[in-house]
């Protein structure tokens, strides 16, 4: 038996969990059965998971511990808990996607995130809310509950991965898996105060993921720190192309960040964000210096022309997706009002609109690799605002009125446009007590490099460590 608290237990990383668990300190069930109980404690408040699935889990936990005890070992994830966003496949378990169409979908096989996951050994604590079909940006879900911010219930958790942010920061699992297709990682990464990882376009499968938009669809880890997140990158990640370096958290580590060359966007980025997490940021981007990086201006002329095209790709690659399923005129009545009315725009997108979007989108991806040959990441936010209140439609950013769904996706599409990795890392708190994230956009197939600064970052600064006061 442990003895290590539930809050010990619960907020170790995943590097520290396999030691004790190798070690004999505790074990898998002690895990499993912490994580529940934080479960069975605070997601009928929270509305994080919309399908848990604890005597499987428990079972899965026996059978991993007796792999322990013959010295049978699979990596870092072996007996780790762990959560996936409700649109991944997962064989015999419920699978809705946050929506009603699909809310007795029993799928037959797992998704390839899902079958990597549990080859590494990873247990599975159940399925996390999201915005429906993953078409928002809030996770306020009108078939299933809105997901509730732990820092402050009232507000959004961000989307559509909000479920997955939610279980990670409050220690209901030690990570999770979400998908990405215009921030919805790094999203409700930054308004959950952990780390949230786009990795390069392809890298991980998303076979067997309900989609949204292929072009723009990533999947990828949801963690409480960057070697965690690096853990289970590993896990899942394909082959790196040759002459790239494959991620690996035994290799993270950089003495220090000296040539390390990081680009602060003229434009765009920081045209309207809240003057509160604007200084967060500028900050943040003073405390790579002491570490040997050098923080320059960079030009990117681009992104503040891409809405239109990036918009019109997922108008119409989602419409075509849900009348291809057959879902979408028929079962209209059965969507929320917001994804219904996204399906609607989506028929209206022309086929010369959609062909000149893909070209831009080639121009805007040649932008940013003509960018990484002269800096190794840019810096900009991963949301501009702090997590806005459930209900809200629109805020007041830096004197602009613009709506939520704006606010959030138009700093953090642009990666998704171009296929390019990026990852969001706390960088600070405000005033009232609610995270800001940083993120880091890096070179395709660079996560190896993008992971090293996010990690010297996290290492000088404390606020990672930070968790949620549950009460």
């Amino acid at each position: 038996m442990t003895n290590h608290s539930e809050d010990e237990l619960a907020y170790l990383s995943i590097g520290e969990a396999g030691r004790l668990l190798r070690r004999g300190e505790i074990s898998t069930l002690d895990l499993v059965n912490t994580t529940l109980a934080r479960i069975e404690r605070w997601n009928p408040e929270l509305n994080a998971f919309l399908t848990v699935v604890a005597k499987r889990a428990r079972r899965e936990a026996r059978i991993v511990e007796r792999e322990t005890r013959r010295g049978k070992w699979r990596g870092p994830l072996h007996g780790i808990p762990i959560s996936l966003k409700d649109n991944f496949w997962t064989r015999g378990i419920r699978t809705t996607a946050g929506s009603k169409i699909l809310a007795d979908f029993i799928p037959k096989r797992d998704s390839e995130v899902a079958a990597r996951l549990a080859k590494a050994g990873a247990i599975l604590l159940g399925k996390t809310n999201m915005h429906e079909f993953a078409y928002g940006i809030t996770t306020e879900n009108p078939h299933y509950g809105p997901a509730h911010n732990p820092w402050a219930k009232d507000r959004i958790s961000g989307g559509s991965s909000g479920g997955s942010a939610i279980a990670v920061a409050t220690g209901m699992g030690f990570g999770s898996f979400g998908t990405d297709t215009g921030g919805s990682i790094r999203i409700p990464a930054a308004l959950c105060g952990v780390v949230g990882l786009k990795p390069t376009f392809g890298l991980v499968s998303v076979a067997g993921v309900v989609p949204l938009a292929e072009t723009f669809d990533h999947a990828g880890p949801i963690a409480r720190g960057v070697t965690d997140a690096c853990i289970s990158l590993q896990a899942v990640a394909r082959e790196h192309p040759k002459g790239t370096t494959t991620p690996d958290y035994r290799k993270l580590r950089l003495n220090n960040l000296r040539g390390v060359r990081l680009g602060w966007p003229k434009q765009y980025f920081f045209d309207h964000v809240d003057a509160e997490l604007q200084s967060l940021f500028e900050a943040a981007a003073r405390s790579f210096r002491p570490l040997g990086a050098r923080v320059d201006e960079v030009s990117l002329k681009l992104p503040s022309e891409s809405a239109n095209p990036s918009t019109n790709i997922a108008l119409a690659e989602a419409t075509h997706y849900h009348q291809a399923q057959g879902y979408f005129p028929s079962r209209a009545a059965d969507y929320g009002e917001d994804v219904r009315r996204r399906l609607e725009l989506g028929e209206n997108v022309r086929a010369v609109d959609y062909l000149r979007a893909l070209a831009w989108k080639r121009q805007l991806t040649n932008e940013f690799d003509a960018a990484f040959e002269r800096f190794d990441a840019i810096l900009a936010p991963a949301s501009p605002i702090p997590a806005p209140s459930i209900g809200e439609k629109e805020v007041m950013v830096a004197g602009v009125v613009e709506t939520v769904r704006s606010a959030l996706v138009r700093v953090n599409r642009p990666a998704n446009f171009t296929g390019h990795p990026a990852i969001s890392i706390p960088c600070g708190f405000t005033r009232v007590g609610l995270p800001a994230g940083l993120q880091l956009i890096g070179p395709r197939w660079g996560e190896q490099r993008l992971l090293s600064i996010a990690l010297a970052y996290e290492e000088a600064t404390e606020w990672h460590k930070r968790h949620p006061a549950l009460t």
